[in-house]
């Protein structure tokens, strides 16, 4: 019986990500936030949306509005190719596709080796970054959808679609 009290303490302490990249650097969100993640695909560009908006897409006969990470992050641009992604997650209650470069795995690692972001991680604003996962050969950041994008951008968002 306590071998089994044992396990569920572990897996509440471990985080389930989706981890992606953008440029060299490794990212990671919740994988309760990610609906799912789709190849990239035809983008419908609306005229006077943020910069970082790259705009609508269909997704099933719903439509979201799509944003460049890399943009968003002030990552310099990059044509998509094979490996690029579009992840669709729920921020406040609104369902948006993020752009990134690449999705890797599917990870589980534990909240022992994550630790709070320094003020500026790889030239990206520590308001967006959750924490910093160590992992054996890499740096893995954690991104806070819910924070990308500021009460303004978000609402501009809105109007897009």
């Amino acid at each position: 019986m306590n071998l089994n009290v044992e396990s569920k303490n572990e897996t509440m302490d471990l985080l389930q990500l989706v981890s992606f990249k953008i440029g060299v650097e490794e990212f990671g969100v919740d994988i309760l936030k990610v609906q799912e993640i789709n190849r990239i695909m035809e983008i419908t560009q609306v005229p006077n949306s943020p910069h970082f908006v790259e705009g609508i897409v269909n997704l099933r006969g719903n439509v979201i509005p799509v944003i460049s990470l890399r943009e968003r992050l002030n990552i310099e641009k990059k044509k998509y190719d094979g490996k690029t992604r579009i992840i669709v997650v729920e921020v406040k209650g609104k369902v948006i596709g993020f752009i990134v470069d690449e999705v890797n795995e599917v990870l589980r690692i534990s909240k022992d080796i994550i630790e709070p972001p320094p003020d500026m991680v790889a030239g990206i604003n520590s308001e967006f970054i959750t924490a910093v996962g160590k992992l054996e050969d890499r740096l893995l950041i954690l991104l806070d959808l819910e924070k990308i994008l500021t009460t303004e951008e978000y609402q501009e968002v809105n109007m897009v679609a």
